[in-house]
């Protein structure tokens, strides 16, 4: 799930940045004459009971020291970390560097059993000289169910993911229902193929092409929306399974229509009207077939 997690991180990263750096703002002193530590710690505080779902809050120096024991819900962290130098870190880079708030990618947190985003915000005297860098860490699961409540890990994208499951196992039963009369013929003759007829080997093929054909679906909407396949990858396997539907449905309905042409020809050449109506039809799915495969070629290039 996480590659589907930081997908959707990409996509709401300015509005998350800008959620954040707003808070950030609104709570801590900055660029005014006489801030004092006590005072960006009071602020952290105000912080940490708006955003809510924070997992640590630490201070830095200008120097990428920290200054301040963290304050976390991990009991492995809380109390810890001052003197620590994180001039390495990318947060403190980035924010030393653009002088602004920064929110970075996704990164695995000291623990090592979840993803985190930190932002970074510089606290600046009225001379704008930098005196401290605010940082914030947030699970990449926080974040995306604070800024983006649908998220495959928020309560609603959790609902959801059930219903496509449900729904993905009952069309699944069906493709299976369909599989089994598909075969039916063959079971109740116990594959005597002497005497299983045309008619039942036509319905047969009929009945197993739509049955593979619903499975196809299933697993492309089981691997998207329940397990979070790639979405780059999810999204060509998509063409792919709507390819392979429509191409089942026309093979269906073609085997219908010769079936039709050959039992009105001998039963009742009036109702050949039908039969080429049947005709028609399918050739106008080829068609948009057609059409929708050179649309998704002409996007690829």
């Amino acid at each position: 799930m996480k590659i589907k997690e930081i997908q959707e991180f990409s996509e709401i990263r300015t509005k998350a940045r800008a959620y954040l750096c707003y808070i950030m703002e609104r709570n801590l002193p900055n660029r005014i004459p006489g801030i004092t530590l006590d005072d960006i710690v009071a602020g952290m505080k105000k912080l940490s009971d708006e955003i809510g779902k924070v997992d640590s809050l630490y201070v830095l120096d200008p120097q990428g020291r920290q200054v301040t024991n963290t304050v976390s819900i991990d009991p492995a962290f809380a109390r810890k970390g001052a003197g620590e130098n994180r001039s390495n870190r990318a947060y403190y880079y980035r924010a030393l560097k653009e002088k602004r708030c920064v929110l970075t990618d996704p990164y695995p947190s000291l623990g090592g059993n979840k993803l985190v985003v930190t932002a970074a915000y510089p606290i600046f005297n009225e001379k704008n000289e930098l005196l401290y860098i605010v940082c914030v860490d947030i699970t990449l699961e926080n974040i995306l169910t604070m800024v983006h409540p649908s998220s495959i890990d928020s309560i609603v994208g959790k609902g959801v993911r059930w219903v496509y499951g449900i729904f993905s196992v009952a069309l699944f039963s069906v493709a299976f229902l369909i599989f089994l009369k598909g075969i039916d013929s063959f079971i109740n003759y116990g594959f005597e193929f002497r005497q299983i007829s045309v008619k039942d080997m036509f319905e047969s093929t009929i009945l197993l092409t739509l049955s593979l054909a619903i499975f196809d679906l299933v697993k492309a909407i089981f691997e998207e929306e329940v397990l979070g396949a790639n979405k780059r990858h999810a999204e060509e396997d998509i063409h792919k399974t709507m390819v392979r539907f429509l191409g089942s449905i026309v093979i269906a309905l073609a085997i219908e229509a010769l079936m039709l042409v050959f039992k009105f020809a001998i039963t009742g050449p009036e109702k050949l009207i039908y039969a080429v109506g049947l005709l028609l039809g399918i050739t106008a799915l080829m068609i948009g077939l057609s059409i929708y495969l050179r649309t998704i070629d002409r996007r690829r290039r």
